[in-house]
């Protein structure tokens, strides 16, 4: 990969990372998804996409703090972003069985969140009050999570901002990562200004995401109680049934899956206890009244009643559009309910996107890969039935919205695909992360591995758009039982392997050859002593210098505004 600069492609850079953003800003606002909503001075800082920002973390006892991380307590330090000090803020450890994970691999590379205001009220990054920092676990690409929201924003969702930080802790190497905007007061103002309505992270208590952070969640009862061959397994085209969890699962309800009724939004009664793993997921403060709206909404939205009113129903249409193209089964749409925000505003409801380390099938334990490249678009839900996700299937129940799904669906393949945008932005972004990826002392992966998973993400991307245009024209059916039926025009995946890209079982868990796992020592290493190696500098620096800042030839999909108008 090429590392030469040049200022003509840096003013090109310049000038076509101004125009992504302006685009997909009105775009996002033609689909109602930024109403209200003001631009927040942290936007073109830590989230300019065009390079690789920098982040040190001081800290007196960095070896204390990872001790303890699973405990999930902020502890106060400061941070450098970009060479700006930011002092006395909270830090913490993040993630549900994540958590476990990066334990039980013997690695020290954990997620983490920061809160600029913990610990002195008024603090922020240019207006932002929380960050996340995600160590790109069950990720051999590296962009799941990155390219999963720039789809969801050229689509039209209101989705979190990201780019990638490389990460120092006391000026020494810890990782590359991706920066996440966190889901609260300053992406509500951004998106919805400064009269925002509720914002709620649904999930149950024993799904990993509520109190505790993943403490409660029994893996190993997951697995057990999903069905052979698969934890979450996609629409079989072979003649089998549908693969389904046992019963009602961890949180029994309708449908099968295993969060409870209240994660899946479906109306129980009009008992704000019957709706605890909502409510008490709140990111708002909220009051009687709020619980009482948001409790009429999910009645009305049960019934089907006055849909226009109760549901933002085009950006909830662009956000299952994008959702269901990347076939992300670690959600709202799979068998774990969860990984999503729901926002409220005066009775009307939507989703926020969150969390898809797992997308491009990394949740599913197939081996078949076609079968997550022709996953049905309009059968979308695994694990159980496209019925008991309510805040889906009002889609469906029309045929109006349904045409409108699928006209959002045709306009994001034929701009984000069609166009070339999407191999050039993969391209683009690889060369400008893979020399970071390459000196990253813990990645879960080796570079060979990165290198491999880019191909296989690329590749997937590809064929899957390719089925999705086939869906929507008719030529491959679009529903698992129609799929079942005739499976002669699904697109081949022969050659595909969805585990190059990393994939819930994390085969490579127990190897020793990574930077965070057994065999590496990078967890023992003591900053305080100084007692730190990576290797010789010629191993660890810039194989070629300082990469290119990354370009957008093609600038962004076109603004459009809803098709049709407002139904």
């Amino acid at each position: 990969m090429s590392t030469h600069k040049n200022i003509d492609r840096l003013c090109w850079a310049a000038m076509a990372v101004c125009l992504l953003l302006t685009v997909l800003l009105c775009r996002v606002r033609a689909a109602g998804g930024f109403s209200g909503g003001r631009t927040m001075g942290y936007e073109d800082r830590l989230f300019d996409t065009g390079s690789v920002h920098t982040v040190d973390i001081v800290m007196d006892d960095w070896n204390g703090f990872i001790e303890a991380c699973e405990n999930e307590e902020y502890v106060p330090c400061d941070v450098v972003i970009d060479g700006e000090t930011f002092k006395n803020v909270g830090i913490r450890a993040k993630g549900n069985t994540s958590l476990r994970n990066v334990s039980a691999m013997g690695s020290s590379r954990y997620s983490f969140k920061i809160e600029f205001d913990q610990y002195e009220k008024g603090n922020s990054y240019h207006g932002l009050d929380k960050l996340s920092l995600n160590n790109i676990i069950q990720d051999n690409t590296y962009m799941k999570d990155y390219l999963c929201y720039q789809m969801m924003a050229a689509a039209g969702a209101a989705a979190p901002l990201s780019s990638y930080v490389y990460i120092t802790v006391n000026g020494e190497d810890w990782g590359l990562y991706l920066a996440v905007e966190g889901v609260e007061e300053s992406f509500l103002k951004r998106n919805y200004g400064s009269q925002y309505g509720e914002l709620y992270k649904p999930d149950s208590m024993d799904m990993g995401g509520g109190p505790g952070h993943g403490q409660e969640f029994d893996f190993e009862r997951f697995r057990e109680e999903m069905p052979e061959g698969g934890r979450s397994a996609p629409p079989s085209v072979s003649g089998n049934e549908i693969l389904k969890p046992p019963g009602g699962g961890f949180g029994g309800g309708l449908g099968g899956g295993m969060g409870s009724d209240d994660v899946k939004l479906i109306y129980t009664d009009d008992s704000n206890e019957s709706y605890a793993n909502i409510f008490d997921n709140a990111k708002t403060d909220i009051t009687d009244a709020d619980r009482d709206r948001l409790i009429t909404a999910l009645r009305r939205l049960n019934a089907g009643e006055d849909i226009a009113d109760t549901v933002d129903t085009e950006e909830v249409i662009r956000y299952f559009a994008a959702h269901n193209f990347v076939c992300n089964f670690d959600s709202y749409t799979g068998s774990m309910i969860h990984n999503y925000y729901l926002y409220e505003k005066d009775g009307q409801l939507s989703m926020i996107p969150w969390d898809y380390n797992l997308a491009f099938g990394g949740f599913q334990a197939s081996e078949d890969a076609g079968e997550i490249v022709n996953f049905p678009i309009d059968d979308p839900v695994s694990g159980g039935e496209t019925s008991s996700r309510p805040m889906l299937a009002w889609i469906f129940d029309s045929e109006e919205y349904t045409a409108l799904y699928h006209q959002c669906f045709e306009e994001f393949i034929s701009e984000y695909f069609d166009s070339g945008y999407f191999e050039e932005q993969i391209e683009l972004t690889a060369e400008l992360i893979a020399p970071y990826v390459e000196k990253d002392p813990t990645k879960f992966c080796t570079f060979k591995e990165f290198e491999t998973g880019i191909e296989a993400l690329k590749t997937f991307c590809l064929l899957r758009a390719e089925s999705v245009k086939g869906q929507l024209n008719g030529t491959i059916p679009s529903t698992a039982e129609g799929q079942r039926q005739d499976s002669s025009a699904l697109i081949s995946a022969d050659g595909l392997s969805v585990s190059d890209m990393g994939t819930m079982d994390m085969g490579n868990m127990n190897r020793g050859d990574m930077g965070g796992g057994p065999g590496g020592d990078f967890g023992q290493r003591d900053f305080e002593n100084g007692d730190f190696e990576i290797g010789a500098p010629g191993e660890q620096g810039f194989p070629d210098g300082v990469p290119e800042e990354r370009d957008f030839p093609h600038g962004a999909p076109e603004e459009k505004s809803f098709p049709g108008g407002a139904p």
